[in-house]
């Protein structure tokens, strides 16, 4: 009778066809998942327009969303110990397609909120999931590269919100931007036929048959024989550490200035993908202009992504950070400032890639100083927090918006929190890293 462990088997698995099914799907379900959440921010000037509403307000509608994603993260992300990680992604899928969609068929700030609100549910709740999903089949040697590469399918999922804004909103109007987004739904048979299920899940259900299905694609050299018996690494069966495993053995500062990081990191995404079309319009720039600059900021999202997480590969991700954060500061406050067409992209570019594409690199961060058995809990604190950022951004830089302030000082508001960010990096005690040899 053998003993196969899973883990052993998926970790030194060479990449495959089968792990390329796999991310494909996490990757195109990120993208229609970063389509939704744009796609508030690309069309904001025009429903400002259309319903009345002052930037205060629009803060708020747009940060319902957000507070959908927190509590659809807590709540979405654990379900799939119960009915799967498959069916926990196709529940996501249908709440972030459908209420998107009819949050085009809305004409009050309050139906807005609420239909934003409930899609939100599902583009928080998603996001576990297909981390996890990516994680758990990817080779352990190209791992980081894997989630890095599927993660930057958000950066395009706003590329294709701000193309689409750009055809849809002049043409037909906002709601049609909207309500492309209930493409996706079409997608799900195909989701449930090609995406393998989670195997501690099929271990845990007893439904070894389809196991040895896919272990076999994952490990072509594996014959399943019907002895075999699964075992889970007992690392693996722990569930959620306790918060104060955080705060043990000298780790406690370093996890406060981690919370920091990802509050001031989250707010300036989260600032810039909301009010970035609209503060460019205040500019005088025209909305197919102000779009371009949404599309330029996530093509920089995903080469900051990639391209940081090769950096992070080579030097130590401390000090790839501490360059990512000093770059926000700069090129957002300069955003404020008259300068020529080119270099407005140019700094556009780099701030999409020093925030959205830093995000994706803070995580890696998180993942790489805990040990393995408070791993989980430690990112879930952490982008707990730092969600709160996300919430607060739209809401205060809307104020700041109503206020009527000059240009300069609204994009110096989003740029402080990267020199919060830079000075908490930089106060983080690498000595208690669980990577620290």
């Amino acid at each position: 009778m053998a003993q196969v462990d899973i883990h052993h088997l998926s970790d030194h698995a060479k990449f495959n066809g089968f792990h390329g099914i796999v991310l494909f799907w996490c990757a195109l379900i990120i993208i229609f998942d970063g389509y939704d959440l744009a796609v508030a921010g690309i069309a904001l000037p025009s429903i400002m327009k259309e319903m009345g509403v002052t930037p205060a307000t629009a803060g708020y509608m747009v940060s319902s969303a957000l507070f959908g994603m927190m509590f659809g993260a807590i709540f979405l992300g654990t379900i799939a110990d119960k009915i799967g990680r498959r069916w926990a992604i196709v529940i996501c899928i249908v709440l972030f397609s459908a209420f998107t969609a009819a949050a085009g068929l809305t004409t009050d700030p309050v139906s807005f909120s609420v239909t934003r609100f409930l899609a939100g549910l599902g583009i928080g709740g998603v996001m576990p999931n297909v981390v996890a999903q990516m994680t758990e089949y990817s080779p352990r040697k190209m791992r980081s590269t894997l989630v890095t590469l599927m993660f930057s399918g958000y950066a395009v999922g706003g590329m294709l919100a701000a193309v689409l804004g750009k055809g849809l909103i002049e043409s037909y109007g906002w709601s049609y931007v909207f309500f492309a987004a209930a493409a996706p739904m079409v997608l799900i048979p195909f989701v449930l036929k090609s995406l393998p299920e989670s195997m501690p899940f099929l271990v845990k259900t007893g439904r070894f048959d389809e196991l040895k299905a896919i272990v076999q694609r994952l490990e072509p050299s594996y014959t399943p024989s019907a002895s075999d018996e699964f075992a889970l690494p007992a690392a693996h069966k722990a569930h959620g550490a306790p918060i104060g495993k955080l705060f043990q053995e000298g780790r406690g500062f370093s996890t406060l200035m981690f919370w920091v990081t990802f509050f001031m990191c989250l707010f300036m995404v989260y600032a810039l993908s909301s009010w970035l079309t609209k503060l460019m319009a205040s500019a005088g720039y025209s909305l197919g202009s102000a779009l371009t600059f949404v599309l330029v900021l996530n093509f920089g999202a995903m080469i900051g992504a990639i391209g940081g997480g090769w950096l992070a590969d080579r030097f130590h991700i401390k000090y790839v950070l501490l360059g990512f954060y000093a770059l926000a500061a700069v090129s957002i406050t300069l955003l404020g400032y008259k300068v020529p067409t080119e270099v407005l992209f140019i700094l556009v570019g780099l701030a999409g890639a020093s925030t959205i594409g830093t995000q994706i690199l803070t995580y890696a961060y998180v993942g790489q100083y805990y040990p393995m058995s408070v791993r989980s809990t430690g990112i879930g604190w952490a982008s707990g927090v730092g969600r709160s950022g996300a919430i607060l951004a739209p809401i205060v830089i809307g104020i700041l918006v109503g206020m009527k302030l000059p240009l300069e000082q609204n994009f110096m508001a989003i740029a402080i929190p990267a020199v919060i960010a830079l000075i908490s990096v930089a106060l983080i005690n690498t000595s208690r890293s669980a990577t620290a040899h």
